[in-house]
């Protein structure tokens, strides 16, 4: 049918509407306040549940001993590290810049790892979801070490040691890491039927995520909705995380590319973790930073949305 063929061809952006417009709705009705304990807790429960599933599901498909550096994952690592290192020591060493805020939305769009679902994007594309995986893990680690070395410089925390930062950044991602992989593990060795059956379910990810898109772009919504920034402020923000977000496509891509590996390398730099982001500001920046998590969910996700269209074009083409 016409209808159904349009929803699937225009998920991505209609999921992301879905939950810009629920979000308002429910936020303006007043019957429903009373909810909103209720409801902010089980979206803190739902999220990491729909994280794991993504994630499992991909694990599934990926044998463990497949996992293995690979070359780009350097260059793309030491461009994250790197410009993050010199825009920290920017703001370090000139704290009373005009725009200090938006430079540290920059470092924060830079510094944040790749999201879980960039490898259901990437196995949409035809890119390589083994090395993916694989730099998803890398930069997870790669964070947790640089952030809490270079944010003392601009903004210090009592009693916020290195080991303090690094366990509670570790602690954030690293379940959602590594519990779906040791299921997927057992599930492969122990429930061989059940394995088959997951692989069979080709697209089940995808639709996984769009229902964890909808919910991330409810949040985002709500982050600016309540910001107290000037617009002047919202709108800089916004552009600078729309320039690192096609910088950093673009530098993946052409990374990715020297290695045959565009798809994958380009999906690892620029489709980001917002969710995290949006913590990482809340937990060790300020929260006028995290204004730049929520527009760079934006940005990568219409990207992305662009890229399936692309997809979708060539196919009827071949």
């Amino acid at each position: 049918m016409p209808v159904l063929q349009f929803i699937k061809n225009w998920s991505l952006p209609i999921a992301m509407i879905t939950g810009a417009l629920s979000y308002l709705a429910y936020s303006n009705i007043p019957a429903l306040v009373p909810t909103k304990p209720f409801v902010t807790e089980f979206i803190g429960y739902l999220q990491p549940v729909l994280i794991f599933a993504m994630l499992f599901i991909t694990f599934c498909k990926i044998s463990p001993k497949a996992l293995r550096p690979q070359m780009w994952h350097l260059w793309l690592l030491l461009i994250q590290a790197g410009s993050f290192a010199l825009l920290t020591l920017c703001v370090a060493m000139l704290p009373d810049m005009p725009g200090k805020v938006i430079i540290e939305g920059a470092m924060l769009c830079m510094i944040c790892p790749t999201a879980t679902a960039a490898t259901v994007i990437a196995g949409k594309l035809g890119g390589n979801t083994t090395s993916l995986t694989s730099y998803i893990i890398l930069i997870n680690i790669v964070t947790a070490i640089v952030i809490p070395i270079f944010i003392p410089l601009i903004h210090p925390h009592n009693g916020m040691t290195f080991g303090t930062s690094f366990a509670m950044i570790l602690a954030k991602v690293f379940p959602l890491l590594l519990c779906p992989l040791i299921a997927a593990m057992l599930v492969r060795r122990w429930l061989p039927t059940l394995h088959e059956m997951i692989l069979r379910c080709k697209d089940l990810a995808f639709y996984i995520w769009l229902v964890a898109l909808a919910i991330a772009i409810a949040l985002t919504t709500r982050s600016i909705v309540h910001s107290h920034v000037s617009i002047a402020y919202q709108l800089g923000i916004a552009g600078i995380s729309l320039v690192c977000c096609a910088l950093q496509f673009f530098l993946g891509k052409k990374i990715g590319a020297h290695y045959h590996d565009e798809i994958s390398a380009g999906q690892s730099l620029g489709q980001k973790n917002t969710v995290f982001a949006i913590w990482l500001a809340y937990t060790f920046m300020t929260p006028v930073t995290s204004i730049a998590g929520g527009f760079y969910s934006v940005w990568h996700n219409l990207y992305n949305s662009y890229q399936l269209y692309r997809l979708r074009q060539k196919e009827k083409k071949g």
